[in-house]
């Protein structure tokens, strides 16, 4: 027998009893961002392979283990973004969208790829909403998405659950020095350090911040710190920030190691993280990267942004029970017709209702059935209504009305006057 046809390995299928959830959360983000004067970019899901070795850094652990890189019929190497950001500095780029220092606030959403160990919330498939900012220098900007993620943990209900860390990685000049005094302190402890962080010591030194090896960490309590290499510019930003979100009445903790896996960043570097998912405990994060737009050939432009992770965002609105109830619910109403005049008449009626009320969830039978297999149809849809259309109600101009979800008799309702009931009882209730 042939092996059954099923998913790649940390690729997953969203059913649809999940995506209402998942509409729920990127709706709400949506309007969100539209508030705040964010416009919406859409970019492709494979790039060439320079694009991110250029950006992200060749010593990265995403360039060098997690990239999904091939090459095409032509020869070309191609690459399954790994993240957004550099496909969306490509885009402004190659679109000249940032000409003449215009500003452009920007955001995405679409599924990125790294072949990771699949676990709870880390998929080798899985789905970011990103906001990326250009020509924007100050500290007004970087506190404005850190609001504005504040703001949206509050429409969710989920901000008890979260927590701000924030940092400074200063300029590439400051955190050059930063790095020669780091490395010079973990050489002279090298034999305490894991394998994993000797070879970051010679390859990319910061993310030997990064290790969660309890013995490598306990040598990093008195390394250096990149707040004594700052230089006067990033500590007069960061401050900046700081102050900002302090009178936003926005709570931040000072983490240090904190330097993010991405070598493009400078200045603000800030993850939002939970500890209700376990290790997957970053929901958010993001920061400055000043020095990306030149970098990959384009003029000195600003820049500053951040990703949130949706599967992991979706697991914590799980796991805290902070399911809107009413999303569930797919269908508002369920028409059952019995006869062939009354189908027909049920098609006409429900159009005609449907142009009343656009955002009444409508659904109607299909497939015919007994009186008994159409309500029982009408049950499992989860609809608040059943409305009823047979021969005897067909002769009268009237269709049966019957609640499913609570108290209420069965009563007749005028065709003329049933769009107005059921604005009453559903689209108002």
């Amino acid at each position: 027998m042939s092996k059954s046809l099923q998913a790649i390995r940390g690729m997953n299928d969203i059913l649809p009893e999940q995506t209402p959830l998942w509409r729920y959360f990127e709706g709400t983000v949506a309007r969100l961002l539209d508030n705040y004067g964010y416009k919406q970019i859409r970019m492709p899901i494979v790039e060439f392979t320079e694009l991110f070795k250029r950006s992200i850094g060749e010593v990265t652990d995403i360039v060098e283990k997690e990239m999904y890189t091939f090459e095409d019929r032509n020869g070309d190497s191609l690459t399954l973004r790994p993240e957004g950001t550099a496909a969306c500095v490509r885009a402004v780029l190659e679109h000249g969208l940032t000409g003449a220092g215009q500003p452009q606030k920007l955001w995405y959403i679409g599924p990125m790829f790294r072949h990771e160990r699949p676990q709870k919330g880390r998929y080798r498939q899985f789905h970011q909403i990103g906001l990326e900012v250009f020509n924007i220098d100050g500290p007004d900007i970087d506190a404005e998405l850190i609001v504005l993620t504040w703001r949206l943990w509050g429409l969710l209900g989920i901000r008890d659950a979260v927590k701000l860390e924030l940092n400074s990685l200063g300029t590439s000049e400051s955190r050059g020095r930063y790095k020669v005094a780091l490395v010079e302190y973990l050489s002279a402890h090298l034999d305490k350090l894991d394998e994993d962080s000797q070879r970051r010591l010679k390859t990319n030194p910061l993310r030997v911040l990064d290790t969660k090896n309890a013995d490598t960490q306990a040598v990093l309590v008195n390394a250096p710190k990149m707040a004594d290499y700052l230089d006067d510019e990033s500590r007069i930003h960061f401050e900046g920030l700081k102050a900002r979100l302090e009178a936003a009445g926005i709570p931040f903790e000072i983490n240090t190691k904190l330097v993010r896996g991405l070598d493009y960043y400078s200045k603000t570097v800030f993850e939002w993280v939970t500890d209700k998912l376990g290790a997957q405990g970053t929901v958010c994060a993001g920061g400055r990267y000043d020095g990306l737009v030149e970098q990959m050939g384009g003029k000195p432009t600003t820049g500053v942004g951040f990703a949130m992770g949706i599967e992991r965002l979706i697991l914590l609105l799980e796991t805290l029970e902070k399911v809107p109830e009413e999303i569930s619910r797919q269908v508002d109403v369920y028409l059952c017709a019995f006869g062939e005049a009354a189908e027909l008449a049920a098609l006409a009626l429900s159009e005609k209702v449907r142009d009343q009320l656009p955002n009444l969830r409508l659904q109607v039978n299909a497939g015919a059935g007994s009186f008994k297999s159409q309500f029982k149809k009408a049950d499992k849809s989860g609809a608040l209504y059943a409305l009823i259309l047979g021969d005897d109600e067909l002769a009268q101009q009237v269709i049966g009305f019957k609640p499913l979800r609570g108290q209420g008799e069965q009563q007749n309702i005028a065709f003329d006057a049933l769009a107005a009931h059921l604005a009453t009882c559903v689209v108002q209730g």
